[in-house]
């Protein structure tokens, strides 16, 4: 696959600023990386008990709202985290991200999770306090958006790791 000249010759620029050269030489690659790693597993630890909760199988003695406001701080920390290093590994390289089919399928899952996200919060989740209590089995509905969730989410890893696999 190759990109558009235009694309090509902005992405060879991202890769000669001085914050993308300095990432890429030395540690910082490999600390950025890790931290980048670190914001994953906060933020799908955190997002895979609240899917597991609506899947009704783990959890369930907490409300649906309280698990999720519990959790939600931790889940936007672990997101920032994620984005912020993910940006910083990706202006290293950019051309060679532009077109790993790795990587393009991450961010497409990455963008189905996120819509999955905005359609359960835009929807179900406005009666959460009707189906969320303590115990109870969370409708149809929102089984289907944790169960996405799940799935786009463990995609979103498994590409990650395929990043370096695609040239």
């Amino acid at each position: 696959m190759t990109l558009y000249p235009a694309l090509e010759r902005l992405f060879s620029r991202i890769e000669e600023w001085p914050l993308s050269l300095a990432v890429g030489e030395g540690k910082l690659f490999p600390t950025f990386e890790s931290l980048h790693v670190l914001g994953v597993a906060v933020l799908l630890g955190t997002l895979f008990m609240v899917d597991l909760r609506l899947l009704g199988v783990a959890a369930k003695r907490y409300s649906v709202r309280t698990l999720s406001d519990e959790l939600t701080p931790w889940t936007f920390g672990g997101f920032t985290l994620a984005i912020v290093t993910g940006l910083l590994l990706v202006i290293v390289h950019p051309t060679f991200y532009a077109v790993n089919a790795g990587f393009l399928a991450k961010m497409a899952l990455l963008f189905l999770a996120m819509a999955n996200m905005l359609v359960f919060h835009a929807g179900v989740w406005r009666t959460v306090d009707v189906w969320g209590a303590p115990g109870a089995v969370p409708p149809r509905a929102a089984k289907l958006a944790g169960g996405l969730s799940l799935l786009f989410w463990i995609g979103v890893i498994a590409m990650g790791r395929w990043i370096a696999f695609f040239f």
